[in-house]
């Protein structure tokens, strides 16, 4: 981990700390309260140099903890040679732990066993000198101000570090949880664009063209059956907006009604054909479904992601005929082998279309990205192209849907 950074003047806890301490230490010389006479006829004053050295090496505790250190180890040399002021051994102390604290890790690590080392070279030294049990107080004092300090130093940084690391981590967690957030809400928007396109394209492109007709052509009945064609498409729209935003407004992921509830499935082929065919019965289109599926009893039901899924693959390959198909007949395949995935086939006439609707409504390319993205959600997959059939080009639309219990929810 690394350390803080260091700041560049000295902290205002340490100005008051060398301030106590220089002050304390001056009262104590003054009360002549020191450890031992000075030694060797040293001049008692040096005492007060030592502890001005002291008190300055604590404004580089935070600053510039070597330094500070090593300026009062000096002090603290100079303080025993002349008579020992607690002041200035307090202030040693505090900066051997500030040394471990706030120096750099390379200090941290060798500051604490050099401190061992210290002691218990000091100790045996003491012992070897005076040949007296009582030199082991020596030693028990040099490790009060060397190890334990730079101990406790280095427990409190542990605790630093490990503060700081699971700070970052939930720093970093949180950074994961909103970006997780963005992606969901990215996500879900995609999808609900997806599916309200899907929903109302079909709808409206069939309003679109039959008013058109309507426009053109000045024929009575051809008229009235353009405008029951757009009514029926305009109450099969709201229908599905509704279904739409009841299942949005719904609380708890639960349905608010039965009819918001229905989703659309391959039964409902038929009647979109039927609506496809009434639609496009003016522009030449004929639509046939054929089923392939096997029929023992019925054709088995799928997952309800696959249905819907199907659905709208066929729902906007149709759309997509009756705006830009030539005349012909679109074929919509069904195909399921026993296990195997679900195969969706849609094939129209692919060329020029001729007539007095010859402008057709304009796409934007987002179905044909929607039928993929849909078919990639299932873990299958949906190509659109042209390709050469039987009667010359047509346009294909091929979706492959797994229908396994492994099929993911849409």
């Amino acid at each position: 981990m690394p350390s803080l950074p260091r700041p560049a003047r000295p902290h205002r806890d340490d100005v008051l700390i060398a301030a106590a301490g220089l002050l304390g230490g001056a009262l104590l010389w003054a009360l002549g309260l020191r450890g031992a006479p000075p030694a060797a006829g040293l001049p008692p004053w040096l005492s007060l140099v030592a502890l001005a050295g002291a008190a300055g090496a604590e404004l580089l505790r935070r600053t510039a903890p070597l330094t500070g250190l090593a300026l009062a180890t000096a002090a603290l040399l100079l303080d025993l040679c002349v008579g020992t002021l607690l002041a200035t051994v307090v202030m040693f102390t505090d900066l051997v732990y500030a040394a471990v604290l706030h120096g750099g890790p390379r200090a941290a690590r060798r500051i604490p066993p050099a401190t061992a080392l210290t002691t218990v070279l000091g100790t045996l030294i003491a012992l070897a000198v005076t040949r007296d049990p009582q030199a082991l107080f020596a030693g028990v004092f040099l490790g009060l101000i060397t190890l334990t300090p730079a101990s406790t130093g280095l427990i409190v940084r542990h605790h630093r570090d490990a503060a700081q690391a699971a700070r970052l981590r939930a720093e970093q967690t949180a950074l994961l949880a909103e970006m997780d957030r963005a992606q969901a809400v990215t996500a879900e928007r995609a999808r609900m664009a997806r599916e309200l396109h899907d929903v109302v394209a079909g709808h409206l492109s069939a309003i679109a063209l039959h008013t058109t007709a309507a426009q053109t052509l000045d024929d009575p009945a051809a008229t009235r059956e353009a405008l029951g064609v757009i009514r029926e498409n305009s109450v099969q729209g709201l229908a599905e907006m509704r279904r739409l935003i009841g299942l949005l407004r719904a609380s708890g992921g639960a349905e608010a009604d039965g009819e918001s509830a229905a989703v659309p499935t391959l039964d409902g082929l038929p009647a979109l054909l039927a609506r496809a065919r009434a639609a496009g019965a003016g522009d030449g289109l004929e639509f046939r479904l054929d089923d392939a599926r096997p029929q023992n009893g019925g054709p088995a039901r799928l997952p309800a992601p696959v249905e819907l899924a199907a659905y709208r693959i066929v729902q906007e390959s149709v759309t997509n005929a009756l705006k830009h198909a030539a005349p012909g007949e679109v074929t919509v395949r069904l195909d399921r082998p026993p296990g195997g995935p679900l195969t969706t086939v849609v094939t129209s006439p692919y060329g020029v279309r001729r007539g007095p609707d010859t402008a057709r409504v304009p796409g934007s390319g987002a179905g044909l990205t929607g039928m993929r993205e849909r078919a990639a959600l299932l873990g299958g997959d949906c190509y659109a192209g042209p390709a050469d059939g039987p009667a010359g080009p047509v346009w294909r639309v091929r979706a492959t849907l797994p229908t396994t219990e492994e099929t993911p929810p849409a």
